[in-house]
C-alpha cells in the first residue's frame, strides 16, 4: 500500500518517456520520407539553401545543391532561382553571392537570380521573402541535403510559402556521419515544433554571437 502512489508515480513518468520517444521516431521518420521524395510539379521559383563556400568557390556540399538547382532549371521548372546564405565575420564573400556566380557561369541569367543572405535556414528564408513577394512568388521548390529538407519545408511554410522538396542525390554531406545529422535534425525539429522555428533561430544566432572570437 505504501508504494502504491510510487509506483503510479513511476508509471506516469513511463508513459511520458515513451509518448517522447515515439515522437522523436515519428519525426525522424518525417523527415527521412521527405528527403527521399523529389517533387515532380512545376513551381514559381527554385530555392537553394546556403552551406559553406571557400573563398569565392562553393564547397562540394554548395556546388552539389546549385547542381541540383540547375538540373531543375534546365528542365524549366522554375523561371527564378533563389540564392541563399551570408558569412561570417573575417569573409570576404556571402555563400549567396558565391551562389549567384556559379549560376550565372553556368547559364542562369543573373536577372533570373533572386538573392537572400542568413546564417541559417529561418534567416535563409526571411531575408530571401521580400524578393519572392516582390515577384508574387509562393510556390517553390526547396533544394538543400536530404536530411535537411523537411526542416527547410517547414521553415518556407511557417513563412507563407508553399514548398516541394528537391533534395541533393548523391550528396557530399551524406557520407560523412550521416546518422549524426539525421540525429541533429530529429532533435532540431522535434523541439522547434513545440518552441517555435524563429525562437530556436534566434537562440542560435546568440550561442553563434558568445562563440565567436571579438575583433581585433
Amino acid at each position: 500500500m505504501i508504494f502504491g502512489p510510487f509506483k503510479l508515480i513511476l508509471r506516469i513518468i513511463s508513459m511520458i518517456v515513451s509518448a517522447i520517444f515515439l515522437y522523436f521516431v515519428f519525426t525522424f521518420f518525417q523527415i527521412w520520407m521527405t528527403g527521399h521524395h523529389h517533387t515532380t510539379s512545376n513551381a514559381q521559383a527554385i530555392i537553394v539553401f546556403g552551406t559553406t563556400e571557400n573563398n569565392g568557390t562553393p564547397s562540394p556540399e554548395l556546388e552539389a545543391r546549385l547542381t541540383q538547382a540547375l538540373v531543375l532549371w534546365n528542365e524549366q521548372r522554375a523561371p527564378w532561382i533563389a540564392v541563399t546564405g551570408g558569412n561570417i565575420p573575417g569573409d570576404v564573400y556571402t555563400e549567396s553571392g558565391v551562389s549567384k556566380t556559379w549560376l550565372v557561369k553556368h547559364g542562369v541569367p543573373a536577372s533570373r537570380i533572386l538573392q537572400g543572405f542568413g546564417n541559417d535556414t529561418w534567416q535563409n528564408i526571411s531575408t530571401v521573402l521580400p524578393a519572392l513577394q516582390a515577384k508574387s512568388i509562393q510556390t517553390v521548390i526547396t533544394v538543400t541535403d536530404p536530411f535537411h529538407e523537411y526542416r527547410a519545408m517547414a521553415i518556407a511554410s511557417s513563412q507563407g510559402l508553399m514548398p516541394q522538396p528537391s533534395p541533393v542525390p548523391n550528396s557530399p554531406t551524406v557520407h560523412d556521419s550521416l546518422w549524426k545529422y539525421y540525429l541533429k535534425e530529429t532533435l532540431s525539429v522535434g523541439v522547434a515544433r513545440v518552441l517555435g522555428y524563429h525562437l530556436l533561430s534566434q537562440w542560435s544566432t546568440v550561442a553563434t554571437s558568445v562563440n565567436l572570437p571579438s575583433g581585433g
